[in-house]
């Protein structure tokens, strides 16, 4: 008869089950299970797992006095069920666990001990003192689900150069346009991982970021030759090692070429005998080609979205496309210029960022613009898009 006795818990949340995903996956490859203490020492000094590059030991050390009692009192061999949200999601057959160095665990994920960051400060709240390891296994479709959308999307094209491009598009601006395009001129398919992440302060969902960037494909792309996929940005991909990340789930998620902009976070641009390198340089093992891109700005001279690395004229020339910025724009409510983002893609960012900001949008828009003298429905995205016109008559002007 089985027992009807119920398995101890661990609780953890979202971000943690979506990373153990990852490595059940295959897309942390060579890692595929929690590391016990002899391996994370050794990861943490080569910062190497079975001979391929891996930033950090893959641990899951839980907050909690209720996690921490169970941990600290597992017995080899014992089954902890995985609980998120009150749901049981996967399960640990535990092998044992160890004290970890708390500061240390920060330090390896952002290279530093500010507390003052807010990414810190959440990741020490989140991140307890033992660490349990053991195999495990864990229900989640998402990791599954792009890997099966990457494999059918190469397979159906026939691409033989795959690149992947990490892309927030917050929001989708004509930088990260052009960075297409130059990508697509020499590769078969492009992968977009949009980034999943959500920012407390972010009044734009996955959703609508996905609908806008695919109503850009759709419009402006060849769009069989661009696939866009949800990316997990977790907590693991807070700090200065998210490149290395990135590079190694493009990897092992198909991608054999991976773009990345000079400005990103931690890459650490450097000369070698005159040749641009970053430190991703030092992970050539890795078994994906690794291109960095300059910047793109809009030169006042060249009359054009160049390159810096091309235009010969200085910043003082340029007009940057900067996402913060944008944002700016968007949360006081102001169109951005459209030398900055296509008009029709930011009256849909716009309209997102600030529904039903009219009473009665279709008067306001019968009071200004011209009509045929028949009632219609208007939407704020045609208000915006018609007052984008406006602004761009000289006749008066």
């Amino acid at each position: 008869m089985d027992s009807t006795r119920k398995n101890r818990q661990i609780v953890i949340d979202s971000q943690a089950l979506a990373t153990l995903s990852f490595a059940q996956e295959g897309i942390f490859k060579p890692v595929d299970k929690l590391m016990n203490k002899e391996e994370a020492i050794e990861v943490d000094s080569t910062r190497c797992y079975k001979g391929k590059p891996f930033p950090f030991p893959f641990i899951l050390a839980p907050s909690g006095r209720k996690n921490e009692e169970v941990i600290s009192s597992i017995k080899k061999g014992e089954k902890i069920d995985l609980v998120v949200d009150r749901d049981i999601r996967g399960y640990i057959i535990a092998d044992g666990f160890f004290e970890i160095n708390r500061r240390n665990r920060i330090e390896q994920i952002f290279g530093n001990y500010d507390t003052q960051n807010p990414a810190t400060r959440a990741f020490l709240n989140r991140l307890g003192k033992y660490s349990i390891y053991g195999k495990y296994s864990v229900n989640y479709d998402g990791i599954k689900n792009v890997k099966k959308d990457i494999k059918d999307a190469i397979k159906s094209s026939g691409a033989k150069s795959v690149a992947a491009i990490m892309m927030d598009a917050r929001p989708f601006h004509r930088a990260h346009e052009r960075l297409l395009r130059i990508t697509l001129e020499k590769t078969d398919l492009v992968v977009v991982f949009l980034s999943k992440h959500q920012r407390k302060t972010d009044k734009i969902s996955y959703e609508t970021k996905r609908d806008i960037l695919k109503y850009a494909i759709d419009n402006y792309l060849p769009k069989n030759r661009v696939l866009v996929v949800p990316f997990e940005s977790t907590y693991l991909f807070a700090g200065f090692n998210d490149a290395i990340l990135d590079c190694i789930c493009a990897n092992n998620f198909g991608c054999n070429k991976f773009i990345i902009g000079n400005n990103h976070t931690g890459i650490g641009l450097y000369y070698d005998k005159n040749e641009i390198k970053s430190i991703l340089s030092k992970y050539e093992s890795l078994d994906i080609n690794i291109e960095v891109i300059s910047k793109f700005v809009y030169c006042k001279d060249c009359k054009t979205l160049v390159n810096t690395s091309t235009c010969p004229h200085g910043p003082h020339r340029h007009i940057k496309y900067n996402s913060k910025a944008l944002r700016r724009f968007f949360r006081i409510g102001i169109l951005p210029p459209a030398v900055l983002m296509r008009t029709d893609i930011s009256s849909k960012f716009l309209s997102a960022c600030m529904p039903n900001r009219f009473e009665n949008i279709n008067t306001l828009y019968d009071d200004i613009f011209p009509n045929s003298g028949l009632l219609e429905d208007h939407s704020e995205e045609d208000f915006y898009l018609n007052l984008m016109k406006l602004h761009q008559t000289t006749s008066l002007t």
